[in-house]
């Protein structure tokens, strides 16, 4: 048999009959196609074992009567100058596995984007909340979030039983808020929230760089990096940035107009028509 025949075997998923016999093939490509592949299974191995440890709270919750649905609440930019804040919900299918899944902090930003799709595609429901400006400014980031939380956990489409969060605790009757310091390194279903909150803000963010260039929006996300600042001090501030974050805050500025929470289901890995009007509104200067 040809190493090419060989190495298309191994790339897919071979039978134990026909591993058996390529062990026998004394040929050094073979054997050292077989290493490759043994480390690679190898590597498969442990990544399913780190990911059926980030689904240990899930299990342990759904071992208890009456838990059908858990979903994992997380958020992106509560610490910005501009910009929305971001939170996601996300109810993962009990058998799940989405392979490489961390704390979207832990990936890198290509990672993110190739997972963003996988845990729509994976998920019973996913539901995202672009807090507004005015609301951050009006309730302060804590409460925001956690108001922000708590409109996710009454309105995703599938009612949860159980909701995973990291370091937070929204209250919703009916539902047992479970918050978990880290939670998005320890939970499969707080990273999956995390990554499609960070996708969902960052890419909030790279379109509103496109009406404010001057502040380097694409690449700090609205945080407060030189560019950034040196912005604010020649610029002044505009109707993204929060009144209620300093430097701005000492600028005693006319508050942002008052709007509504965004909630969406993404589909596909796109965003609706919704937020893109939301999105055509904020860039107006």
């Amino acid at each position: 048999m040809k190493l090419a025949e060989i190495k298309t075997i191994l790339a897919g998923n071979p039978t134990e009959e026909q591993l058996t016999e390529l062990k026998k093939d004394e040929r050094a490509g073979v054997q050292k196609l077989l290493a490759a592949y043994d480390k690679k299974r190898e590597k498969e191995k442990q990544e399913r074992l780190r990911f059926a440890n980030m689904l240990r709270y899930e299990k342990e919750y759904m071992a208890l009567p009456g838990i059908q649905y858990i979903v994992g609440v997380d958020e992106a930019g509560r610490g910005p100058l501009a910009g929305p804040l971001v939170i996601a919900g996300v109810i993962l299918q009990e058998d799940v596995f989405i392979a490489g899944l961390n704390d979207s902090k832990k990936l890198s930003e290509a990672k993110r984007e190739a997972l963003y799709p996988e845990i729509l595609e994976k998920a019973v429901a996913v539901l995202v909340n672009v807090v507004s400006i005015s609301n951050i400014d009006k309730e302060n980031i804590y409460h925001a979030t956690q108001e922000g939380m708590e409109q996710i956990l009454r309105q995703i489409r599938v009612r949860p039983q159980v909701a995973l969060v990291d370091a937070m605790h929204p209250h919703v009757e009916g539902i047992e808020t479970v918050p978990i310091i880290h939670g998005d390194a320890l939970s499969a279903s707080i990273a999956a929230a995390s990554v499609v909150a960070k996708v969902t803000r960052d890419r909030l963010m790279q379109e509103l760089a496109l009406a404010y260039p001057q502040y380097g929006l694409a690449q700090n996300k609205g945080y407060g990096s030189q560019l950034h600042m040196d912005a604010i001090r020649q610029f002044g501030a505009t109707k993204i940035h929060r009144r209620s974050y300093e430097p701005i805050r000492s600028m005693n500025l006319t508050p942002v107009e008052e709007r509504d929470n965004y909630l969406f289901e993404p589909e596909n890995g796109k965003e609706d028509a919704g937020l893109k009007a939301l999105l055509e509104d904020l860039r107006k200067h």
